[in-house]
């Protein structure tokens, strides 16, 4: 083994210098893809650098001998004379000259390409000289491994690049190196001197077969889902939006330019405002009545009617609908501002400490606000309205008159709307007399025919598609963009009125004081929802949910007792689920009478000694006994394993199979759900039966979990509340 004070020759720093080159050669690779880069010649000057590197010749003679190098790449790349001709390397000097003059002028852009190569060269030259520092002299080589994955995962995100392969080949990489450079600082300190062969036997070959097999387990082993969302649709989306064309992807929230829906868009839960409300319900912003194949516009041009003294003059429905009067605040969170005011149906006053005229905009029904003093905006501001509650026997009973005004506008559609749109339309609709009926069966269809609610990897129709036969006929899984709007599509080709609404949910609740009159909720970008509205000429603009996994937030009320109902609701438990418990204590009592008959006839073929046929017979007495027991207690069981399911792996999933069980549990037990009764009704109801408010906080949890596909709040508490339902049902 052979020392001296510039370097140490040994198969140890020779690997690990390998190891530092293969690593530099990974940030050389994804040129050719990402460029149109040639980057042979580059790899081999680079190698022609490490070499020259390596033996550390004094940089009287390493200088020239790069400095050549790099002359023969330029040379080879831009020069058609010969090399001799020292003319070139003349006009290489100028060109050197000329750019520098671009680089302190600022015009960067202007770089001509050989230049630019030339920078490129000059570079590799510097990192051969450093990578041979860090690995060989510092053995500090976890700062450039770490460098390394951030470049390669930065361009596997953003750019065509696939770096999946290339991740794999710098783990193996850098844990050899890693582990080579451990070895060495050992023996160095420790002075313990280790031949060439006690190296390979005992420390290289080992370390090599341990990596070897670390990464194939590593590759082969199933993958667990991302879970970060991936950042780059957010980012498509918001350059989409800065140009204008309002495709693409992006943030959930409030936008104000629809006419191109689909594709995917990212979760953003910053909070914009809190409501104090008595009740909860939709927070409306706006309605458009023109669908184009593609999205949304509106008919009528901008038309704003001033609102003097902050009396509200819209009104979306009639004097003889039943109502509550109520007040509402809304406060904006730090500078989150709506280029339009959110409110609920049936406002009739809006009231605000700031100097402010209010406008309605009769086009798409927003109500829009400016300032008397410039620098003002909104903080706060107080509603008034008439809480609406729908009765159904009314609905049912409305006349089907509507003016040529409402038809006109509110049944238009698309010349080109593919005809089986039309015809799902009247297959939906088939059997069923009056609107309200209709508009019901539209709405259930999503949930009873596997329809999925999504937010990621959702299409953008292209140049020949219709955006609701996309997703009603080929994709079938979507948002609630696409939900209301196949629903308004589906109702207009029928002949019903309808238009699209947008604006928020209820938000969630964040105070806990359930004896308060008054709640505080907390509306983020994340609640931001479209519906659907259907027109009844005796009683005004209706409110539907097809969104599948969310729940009408309209109140509707009816007299008729539910048996008479015309239709009969789907529960909102997934079918899946009681069909696969059914099945499963079905097979349970098939297994038990199998077993049975097997037992009898075991003891009639065998011919058995009477002894041993009374012990399997009283064997299979006890079996049958205790099967019969199982399955009479089989709900008890099924709660205790649900209870530790919950307490061990509390994640939606569990969560949503609790609320489901404890749905169907209620049903059993008495408490069925009304067949026009929406789930926060039904959720009351069963706290005003329990004389509880536990049912009602547990269906609050579960509509923010289907919403934003995330469980907040407390495991304990969750827990707990299911517990209690579950106890005060069964007793």
């Amino acid at each position: 083994m052979i020392k001296s004070q510039k370097q140490v020759k040994t198969l140890h720093t020779l690997l690990l210098y390998i190891a530092g080159f293969c690593l530099f050669l990974e940030w050389l690779y994804p040129l050719g893809d990402i460029s149109e880069t040639s980057i042979g010649i580059f790899v081999l000057f680079a190698l022609y650098c490490f070499f020259i590197s390596y033996f550390q010749l004094h940089w009287l003679i390493s200088f020239p001998l790069k400095g050549f190098g790099l002359l023969v790449i330029i040379h080879m790349l831009y020069s058609e004379t010969s090399f001799l001709d020292l003319n070139w390397i003349g006009e290489v000097f100028q060109e050197v000259a000329y750019n520098i003059g671009l680089m302190f002028s600022g015009e960067w852009y202007m770089l001509t390409t050989t230049f630019r190569s030339l920078l490129f060269l000059f570079l590799i030259w510097l990192m051969s000289y450093l990578l041979y520092y860090w690995f060989v002299r510092m053995k500090n080589i976890i700062l450039f491994i770490l460098l390394t994955f951030v470049y390669i995962g930065i361009l596997d995100t953003f750019t065509v690049y696939e770096g999946s392969t290339a991740i794999v080949r710098i783990f193996v990489i850098s844990f050899i190196a890693l582990g080579m450079s451990s070895l060495s600082k050992e023996t160095e300190a420790k002075r313990i001197p280790i031949s060439v062969k006690e190296r390979l036997k005992y420390w290289l070959l080992p370390l090599v077969l341990l990596v070897a097999v670390v990464t194939f387990i590593g590759y082969q082993a199933p993958k667990a889902d991302p879970q970060w969302p991936d950042p780059l649709p957010f980012l498509e989306g918001a350059t989409s939006n800065l140009g204008g064309d309002g495709s693409g992807t992006g943030r959930v929230g409030y936008g104000e330019d629809d006419s191109q829906l689909g594709g995917s868009f990212v979760q953003d839960n910053t909070v914009l405002f809190e409501a104090t409300v008595e009740e909860d319900h939709y927070w409306r912003i706006e309605t458009k009545d023109v669908y184009t194949g593609k999205g949304w516009e509106t008919s009528r041009e901008r038309n704003l009617l001033d609102q003097s003294g902050g009396q509200i003059t819209l009104s979306t429905f009639e004097n003889s609908v039943e109502t509550d009067l109520l007040d509402a605040q809304i406060t904006f969170t730090e500078s989150n501002q709506l280029p339009k005011l959110v409110y609920p149906y049936g406002i009739s006053s809006i009231r605000t400490e700031e100097g402010a005229n209010f406008y309605l905009d009769e086009s798409l029904e927003g109500i829009e606000i400016t300032f008397m003093e410039e620098d003002s905006s909104l903080d706060a501001y107080e509603i008034t309205y008439d809480n609406p509650s729908f009765d159904i026997d009314t609905l049912r009973d409305s006349s089907e008159q509507d003016s040529e005004e409402i038809q006109a506008r509110y049944t238009q559609l698309p010349e080109n709307l593919p005809e089986r749109v039309e015809d799902l339309a009247a297959e939906v609709t088939e059997g069923y007399e009056s609107r309200y009926d209709k508009a019901r069966a539209v709405e259930r269809y999503f949930s009873a025919n596997g329809f999925e609610y999504q937010t990621t990897d959702i299409p953008i129709p292209g140049e020949e598609e219709d955006y609701v036969d996309q997703f009603l006929f080929e994709t079938q899984i979507g948002y609630c963009d696409n939900f209301s709007t196949a629903m308004v599509v589906i109702l207009r080709s029928e002949g019903i009125p309808a238009r699209w609404a947008k604006g928020f949910t209820s938000g969630e609740r964040i105070d806990s004081n359930a004896e308060e009159e008054t709640h505080v909720n907390q509306v983020a970008n994340s609640n931001a929802h479209s519906w659907v509205e259907v027109y009844f000429p005796d009683v005004g603009w209706v409110p539907f949910e097809p969104t599948q996994g969310f729940s009408n937030m309209a109140d509707f009320h009816t007299d008729v007792d539910e048996n008479d109902s015309p239709m009969e609701e789907e529960p909102l438990e997934a079918p899946e689920l009681d069909q696969d418990e059914e099945t499963e204590e079905e097979e349970g009592t098939e297994e038990a009478d199998d077993q049975e008959e097997e037992t009898a006839s075991s003891d009639e073929q065998t011919g058995m000694s009477s002894q041993a046929g009374y012990i399997l017979v009283g064997i299979a007495i006890v079996l049958v006994l205790i099967l019969f027991v199982l399955y009479k207690k089989r709900r008890e069981i099924r709660i205790y394993f649900l209870q530790r399911k919950l307490e061990r792996q509390f994640d939606d999933t569990v969560f949503q199979e609790a609320y489901l069980y404890l749905l169907k549990l209620a049903k059993k037990k008495g408490f069925g759900r009304g067949s026009d009764e929406t789930l926060r009704e039904f959720a009351r109801r069963i706290d005003k039966d329990l004389y509880t408010v536990e049912m009602s906080k547990l269906t609050r949890i579960y509509e923010r979990m289907i919403y934003s596909k995330r469980l907040t709040g407390e495991k304990e508490e969750i827990i707990q509340l299911w517990k209690n339902l579950i106890n005060q049902i069964m007793a």
